[in-house]
């Protein structure tokens, strides 16, 4: 055990944790030849194609040092906000980890993010600064913000480029030389942390876990402890690029089991594996239950795939743990479920994951994010969904989550992005210089305001250079009102939209005029009103088609056209009680961008 290493990598998007993983990979002959690619260790298409880590991979490598054996479990991680419980999933099953700082970039908010989920955790923290060989880089100032950050010797820190392969060798020197070894015993009842699992249609699900006490062997009969389940261990081994069959996997190690689960209900990630026969006293203090940030509707286009749904969510839970969802039913959409995500990004990711990976083509609707309700009798229910709220007249208070944001960015661009904060309701909290001319500013932002287009416009107003992250800081009291979509009088739960009473009436006004435009002409006038309870503050009309029944008519008395035109309007009446209107998925969509 003396000799194994578990580490991983973390950083802000883009400062090149997977091209170093690369690099180490390739320096301790873990992969080569045919194997080798840019980025080996995202094995998702749509990672490669998007450029970016979407979930956490591990790989184990055999190092040499001193004529001695080292084994090394690296765990490469996401940089992006939306994945941050992927980051503190890894860490836990790490003694120490690389942080990644680009040299062109510097410090950014995601680095001081995931270094304080590694602080927590009491890893030992190696920094590197990487991208030396690029004509932008100041590796001077950028280490004099790391000695600044971390509080370490300016000789701490490790200069590298992944690009060439300088620094590798002090790398993987000071992995071995810093980072403690594993605590536990080999001897001990086995106890196990889940720490991923992914399904596979042939073998059942693949549990990824490291062992902190104990020793599991092929054949073993174990059980899960949370779900009580017990299973004969059919194979076992340790995550190279494939999977490699051991005999045995023993303490300090990280390693997959596969033992024919096909309910994914089953596996929990954060659960504890041991011996059936010998079980440990107590479980392993999980991870912390993932908080969703935003909550959207996700519907199946054709009713009949409302299983097939079920079943691609539950598979792909088992892969992405931050997904949460529960069944709901609209009156314009079906059944379909009520999803929780992190963010925007990692609602996009789902949505293209359901596509490639099952097949499934499906709706989603506005999102939202959750509000506490307190009613006249003082009662609180949470709500995740407008058309759950309960009659405005029996509400006596509504509170929102607001955030607590901090953004990275240069001092030329801090007007704009002060003007855009404060227009979503944004306050102030603190602003200070970190170096040069880098500072940090601080807002208390309701959530609400920034889940739809926040990100997308701070990154265009800053030329890409501000560096966002947030965390929950509590519900305050809001001036909130629900906005209603009426198609000829018919509420469409699906765009309806709880709102600051100051913004209701311009957003009602705009949501009816990209409507217009987004809804097909039907035989009849098609009413599109935003309204506020009873009242009516904003109206659009979508023209009929209409054909020319008196053009038969030439010369004669008038009353023959009249005749022909009061038949018209009969037969349009008639239609407009039996037809509905159709709201296309674009018209969703373009309500996210409403600008």
């Amino acid at each position: 055990m003396k000799n194994i290493r578990n580490f991983s990598i973390i950083a802000h998007i883009d400062h090149g944790k997977s091209t170093l993983a690369d690099r180490l990979l390739e320096y301790t002959k873990t992969v080569g030849g045919k194997e080798m690619q840019n980025q080996v260790l995202d094995n998702m298409d749509l990672e490669r194609e998007r450029g970016i880590t979407i979930k956490s991979h591990a790989i184990q490598m055999d190092y040499v040092q001193d004529g001695e054996n080292y084994t090394l479990n690296l765990i490469d991680t996401p940089g992006h906000v939306d994945f941050s419980y992927e980051v503190s999933r890894s860490i836990a099953a790490c003694e120490g980890c690389l942080l990644i700082v680009d040299a062109t970039q510097g410090v950014q908010a995601q680095t001081i993010s995931n270094l304080y989920l590694a602080l927590d955790n009491d890893l030992e923290i190696i920094p590197v600064i990487n991208k030396i060989d690029m004509e932008s880089a100041h590796p001077d100032e950028v280490e004099d913000e790391i000695v600044e950050l971390l509080g370490c010797a300016p000789e701490d820190i490790i200069r590298a480029s992944a690009k060439t392969g300088e620094g590798i060798p002090e790398i993987l020197q000071a992995i071995v030389e810093r980072i403690p070894a594993p605590k536990g015993d080999p001897e001990a009842p086995l106890q196990a942390l889940i720490f991923d699992s992914v399904f596979n249609p042939f073998r059942g699900i693949i549990v990824y876990f490291k062992v902190i006490n104990g020793t599991i062997h092929k054949g073993d009969l174990v059980k899960f402890v949370n779900t009580g389940c017990e299973y004969d261990v059919d194979e076992l081994g340790i995550l190279k690029l494939n999977l490699e069959p051991k005999n045995q996997v023993s303490a300090g190690n990280v390693g997959y089991i596969i033992s024919g689960i096909k309910n994914s209900t089953e596996v929990r990630v954060g659960d504890t594996i041991t011996h059936t026969a010998r079980p440990c006293e107590k479980a392993i203090a999980g991870f912390q239950e993932v908080k969703p940030m935003v909550f959207a509707g996700v519907y199946p286009i054709d009713p009949e795939d409302f299983e097939n749904l079920r079943a691609s969510l539950e598979k792909l839970q088992l892969n992405d743990a931050a997904l949460t969802f529960s069944p709901e039913s609209s009156v314009a959409l079906g059944f379909g479920f009520r999803c929780g995500f992190l963010g925007l990004l990692h609602m996009e990711i789902v949505q293209e994951r359901l596509s490639r990976e099952f097949n499934m083509e499906v709706i989603t609707t506005v999102p939202n994010v959750s509000y506490k309700v307190y009613d006249k009798k003082g009662e609180e229910t949470e709500v995740h969904n407008p058309a759950g709220l309960p009659d405005p007249t029996l509400i006596e208070k509504i509170e929102e989550p607001y955030i607590h944001a901090s953004i990275i960015t240069l001092s030329e661009y801090m007007g704009p992005i002060i003007t855009l904060c404060l227009g979503k309701r944004g306050v102030l909290t603190k602003q200070e210089y970190i170096s040069g001319n880098r500072l940090e500013l601080s807002f208390d932002i309701p959530l609400g305001e920034i889940v739809i287009d926040f990100y997308d416009k701070l990154k265009s107003i800053s030329k890409g250079y501000a560096s966002f992250d947030y965390y929950i800081s509590s519900y305050r009291e809001s001036k909130l009102i629900k906005l209603d979509i009426l198609l000829n009088g018919q509420p469409v739960d699906a765009l309806s939209s709880l709102t600051h009473v100051d913004n209701a009436v311009s957003l009602g006004r705009r949501m009816c005029e990209k409507l217009k435009e987004l809804i097909p002409r039907q035989q009849y006038d098609i009413a599109i009103q935003a309204a506020i309870g009873a009242k009516i503050v904003a109206r659009e009309t979508v023209k009929q088609v209409r054909k020319d029944v008196t053009a038969k008519c030439y010369g004669g008395d008038v009353s023959r056209k009249r005749k022909l035109l009061e038949k018209q309007k009969a037969g349009k009446k008639r239609m407009k009680q039996i037809g509905s209107v159709q709201v296309p998925q674009k018209a969703f969509l373009a309500v996210l961008k409403l600008d």
